[in-house]
């Protein structure tokens, strides 16, 4: 998203006017938050991508604030607990980092879903966004996209696919990218993408969805091929991939992984603007970005509405994907 000067001026302006203070119980106009340490709660294990993202966060947020922000990691149910945590927080010192299917699937995938994200949730800011590539097998029978999808077709449903488990963004992904060339592989599940990679590199899958961090040490070493990106336009991660959009003459195929600050509605949006503000300077600094790429990541730093219309059109995509597809979830 394109920040204008006004825009961020607004931002700025939010988080330094004189009502900044009061409401947070400070009788003389100035900032008075944060009182207390800052929680930034993950809901995947130390170690994960999104655990990193948060460490490099709250190194660069901390000395901002002048408080200590502390990650907790809450892993559980593809994210969701870390998030329902988030928005029943009322100590007004809680944010969270979340990818994208917490944010935007798992409200059509759950139907006992314990928080709205629309309801429940203030976006502050997306964080950073990461293609897919579509991968196969190296003797898979085409040599690019359009071949690759052609051969699927005359397949039918004699090929399978893989992916990181269901309602992941590796399957709806695929399911979307299904509906729209018309081919019909398989799904078959996983449990995480090395093990994928051993079942395509076996020839128990011939197509899948993967992040370009584990493909491509696969892709040099002759054992995978990749056939373009999901993301709609090229991406400075995989410069040299064609999107399969235009490859495949389907347009409307956009689809990126991606991380979001959030924190609860009932946070202050003076608050809000005030994180929102910091993040969007964090991830203009080249080290942080640097230190993004190297994750396979691109550093995005949007303000709130960014992040809101990123949540709103996946919702929307994703809602449609899983009733086309039929897919439901415990």
């Amino acid at each position: 998203m394109k920040v204008t000067r006004r825009q961020l001026l607004t931002v700025a302006a939010a988080a330094t006017s004189p009502a900044w203070g009061s409401p947070l119980g400070s009788g003389s106009g100035q900032p008075s938050w944060p009182l207390q340490p800052v929680r930034l709660i993950v809901g995947f294990p130390a170690g994960s991508s999104p655990d990193m993202l948060a460490r490099l966060l709250a190194e660069q947020l901390a000395p901002r604030i002048g408080q200590a922000v502390v990650v907790e990691n809450r892993p559980g149910a593809a994210g969701n607990i870390a998030v329902d945590l988030v928005a029943k927080a009322t100590d007004g010192h809680t944010i969270g980092i979340s990818p994208n299917g917490p944010l935007s699937s798992s409200p059509h995938l759950y139907p006992k879903l314990p928080y709205n994200p629309e309801r429940d949730l203030a976006p502050i800011s997306l964080v950073a966004t990461s293609p897919m590539v579509l991968a196969a097998p190296a003797q898979y029978p085409a040599s690019d996209i359009r071949e690759a999808m052609l051969y699927a077709r005359n397949q039918g449903d004699k090929l399978n696919y893989g992916s990181v488990g269901a309602g992941s963004a590796s399957h709806l992904a695929m399911e979307l990218l299904k509906i729209q060339t018309g081919i019909r592989p398989v799904h078959i599940p996983f449990n995480g993408f090395p093990a994928v990679v051993t079942a395509m590199i076996g020839g128990q899958i011939e197509l899948s969805f993967l992040v370009p961090s584990i493909a491509l040490p696969h892709v040099r070493s002759g054992r995978l091929k990749l056939f373009g990106v999901s993301s709609g336009t090229r991406s400075i991660l995989v410069p040299d991939m064609e999107p399969i959009a235009t490859g495949a003459n389907v347009p409307r195929f956009d689809v990126e992984v991606w991380n979001g600050i959030i924190a609860p509605k009932s946070m202050h949006h003076t608050v809000q603007a005030r994180l929102a503000q910091h993040l969007y300077e964090i991830l203009r600094i080249q080290t942080v970005r640097d230190s993004l790429f190297a994750m396979s990541w691109q550093a995005v730093g949007s303000l709130p509405a960014g992040l809101s219309q990123r949540m709103r059109s996946d919702s929307a995509t994703w809602g449609g994907v899983v009733r086309m597809a039929q897919i439901k979830l415990d």
